[in-house]
């Protein structure tokens, strides 16, 4: 089933996602373990963040797949000088992974950012914070 590892993160967000009628499909999900997105009905395409529209070729009602949460480091960058809603958490790593699905996603890497590389494998976790869930890469080692 692909469940998620699932990381306490103690108090709230610091900024909380939009949950939408369309994207509360993909909140639940991360909530009970599940890295999901939305795949085309008609081309296959599976794309995140999950769109109700396929980029590809425009048909709408897509499905909703769970992914595979492992993947590869593509590219990050560490912050030390980030917007005031996120500066008790300086410094950061944000990066781009690519997930062994084929899909490439934008998010938080957690662990120590000077042990970080381009390369390192890991999996997507679930960040559990008091008032929902959030996602963020852990990387091996």
């Amino acid at each position: 089933m692909n469940l998620m590892s699932v990381i306490t993160v103690p108090g709230p967000r610091a900024y909380p996602p939009r949950v939408t009628r369309f994207n509360a499909s993909f909140w639940q999900s991360l909530e009970e373990g599940k890295f999901t997105t939305t795949c085309c009905n008609m081309c296959g395409e599976a794309t995140f963040p999950p769109k109700p529209i396929c980029p590809l070729c425009w048909a709408l009602n897509p499905s909703w797949k769970v992914l595979s949460p492992l993947g590869v480091i593509y590219s990050y960058t560490v912050v030390h000088a980030p917007p005031s809603v996120f500066a008790a958490e300086a410094p950061y790593a944000v990066g781009i992974v690519d997930l062994d699905e084929g899909l490439r996603v934008a998010l938080s890497l957690v662990g120590a950012p000077e042990r970080l590389a381009v390369g390192m494998r890991g999996t997507v976790v679930t960040l559990k914070y008091d008032d929902g869930p959030y996602f963020a890469f852990l990387a091996d080692g």
